[in-house]
């Protein structure tokens, strides 16, 4: 039985993915501090609420300079979900102008200003997605279905167009997940996406990178 590591920050929605974890064969631990980080075989950051919040308490507990000894040093396999997506831009820009953890070049972004006015936020409900490079976990997630839910108000733009992994159309294409090496990250909620959400856990818990 794999062991995956829940970093668990205070920025909530861990019970969920605990819940779709342990249904399909995993067991869980919520790491709350650097030296519980070191033991974990996979690691999944998950999250909702203010960005400069969240990356403000990873950094206050230690927990952003061992997720990087374990994910960019190790190599641990690591799957970051809705704000643990956009955690790893470069900047995020909400409520002001904030430093996220740099592991994927780009910057986070209001939905309005990346489509338009026109679209309604938060962005709730099911979207199509479509993978776009060649990651186990996308293609698991969309070999069966290829719609995910999503609850968000600001979206990832990677500077870079190799790292990123799915889009979805809302008003204009957008990103829906993104990774390299041993790092995807999806702003969709795969825990919340029935068959095909379990489809990506399970290869998730199965990647070699």
């Amino acid at each position: 039985m794999t062991e995956v590591g829940i970093v668990d920050y205070g920025a909530g929605n861990i019970a969920s993915v605990e819940n779709i974890l342990s249904y399909i064969g995993a067991e869980t631990i919520r790491v709350a501090t650097p030296e519980q980080i070191q033991s974990c075989e996979r690691l999944i950051l998950p999250g909702v609420g203010a960005a400069g919040q969240a990356v403000d308490r990873l950094r206050s507990s230690g927990l952003d300079q061992a997720l990087h000894e374990a994910v960019l040093d190790r190599g641990v396999p690591f799957l970051g979900i809705c704000l643990g997506m956009q955690l790893l831009a470069d900047k995020l820009h909400e409520f002001g102008e904030h430093d996220g953890l740099g592991w994927i070049p780009g910057s986070v972004v209001h939905l309005s200003e990346a489509v338009g006015e026109r679209c309604q936020v938060p962005h709730t409900g099911w979207s199509s997605v479509c993978g776009v490079s060649n990651s186990p976990v996308i293609k698991a997630g969309l070999s069966q279905r290829s719609e995910f839910y999503f609850s968000h108000s600001f979206v990832f733009r990677p500077a870079r167009e190799a790292d990123v992994a799915a889009t979805f159309d809302y008003h204009g294409s957008l990103v829906a997940a993104v990774g390299r090496e041993n790092i995807i990250a999806t702003q969709f909620h795969p825990e919340k996406s029935q068959i095909a959400g379990q489809r990506l856990l399970e290869e998730f818990l199965d990647w070699s990178p």
